[in-house]
């Protein structure tokens, strides 16, 4: 195995972990800057998990293994989830070991296992929340497949390697088909995060949360984990969207001098995707819940016509 090869793999994942709160301090700073309001510092993020950390956990009398061990499948689905797709280069070698599908079933194993830790106390709010999680993780699923169906069409493989690869290092070329798809994904990503008009992971009415209704009893490190892997799965869905959408820079083997690129490209990409989202969420109104299935119907219908367009256009 290449050692360099190696070394790529292993900076895609530390890029996760270290620079995911980073992104949502991004995030928060520019919806502040937008909303005219004091801005919080950049690293807020890694001081709250930092205090996170050194608590205790608490946990209820009642609480099954299930409830101890959900922060931690969450956790570990969402760094897999960095590991497989290529953000920095497309020599990885785990990208083998995973496809589009398999990215998939990742996020539906993440929110299976919070949204069942979220019932096994039985509070009202948690069981609220996890239902709300799991109607709109039913909504979205389909239409995330559809958009990664519609980019194994031009790569003829479900290999996310293989896709970014036919997308960032042959000739170049238009595809009609990524413009619907595109938008579905934009669409998928704001509900897969919990984000506005979906829902608004800056309230605090216990009747309008879906994520954060499903992490109130959570403490301590426990709490640290599930806001970690909530931080990375936003840099995961806005990583795709480059790599995807935007595939231009990644480093076609893992030399130095292409990851080092490649990172910068990437930091480049990410930091002007997050000051989309926040000026996103400062113009859009919250959905109410029952309006949330016509924006996830349309987003399939929207991946369904990137798809037809794909067999029609090339």
């Amino acid at each position: 195995m290449n050692m360099l090869a190696v070394v790529s793999q292993f900076l895609e994942i530390v890029v996760a972990l270290a620079l995911a709160p980073l992104l949502t301090g991004w995030v928060n700073q520019w919806r502040a800057w937008l909303q005219n309001k004091s801005a919080p510092g950049l690293l807020q993020p890694y001081w709250t998990l930092h205090k996170l950390f050194n608590k205790d956990s608490v946990v209820a009398v009642h609480a099954s293994s299930l409830f101890r061990v959900a922060p931690y499948i969450v956790f570990g689905c969402m760094t897999l989830a960095c590991a497989i797709i290529p953000t920095l280069s497309t020599d990885l070698p785990l990208a083998t070991a995973a496809d589009a599908i398999a990215l998939v079933g990742l996020f539906a194993l993440a929110r299976v296992f919070i949204s069942l830790a979220a019932m096994d106390i039985g509070t009202s709010f948690g069981t609220l929340g996890a239902r709300r999680e799991m109607l709109i993780g039913f909504l979205a699923e389909p239409a995330l497949l559809m958009v990664l169906f519609c980019a194994s069409l031009i790569s003829t493989s479900t290999s996310l390697a293989t896709i970014v690869e036919t997308l960032a290092h042959r000739e170049l070329a238009i595809y009609p088909s990524l413009a619907f798809a595109g938008v579905a994904f934009t669409i998928v990503s704001l509900a897969e995060n919990a984000r506005v008009p979906v829902d608004n992971p800056a309230t605090h009415l216990e009747l309008t949360m879906v994520h954060e209704a499903m992490v109130l009893e959570y403490a301590g490190p426990d709490l640290a984990l599930v806001e970690l892997a909530s931080a990375m799965r936003l840099s995961v869905f806005l990583g795709l969207w480059a790599t995807l959408f935007a595939p231009w820079g990644i480093a076609a083997d893992a030399g130095v001098g292409a990851l080092a690129l490649g990172t910068l490209v990437f930091t480049v990409k990410v930091t002007a995707l997050g000051a989309a989202l926040a000026a996103g969420e400062v113009f859009l109104a919250k959905l109410r819940l029952f309006r949330v299935p016509e924006l996830l119907a349309g987003s399939f219908v929207l991946a369904l016509l990137a798809v037809v367009a794909s067999f029609f256009f090339g």
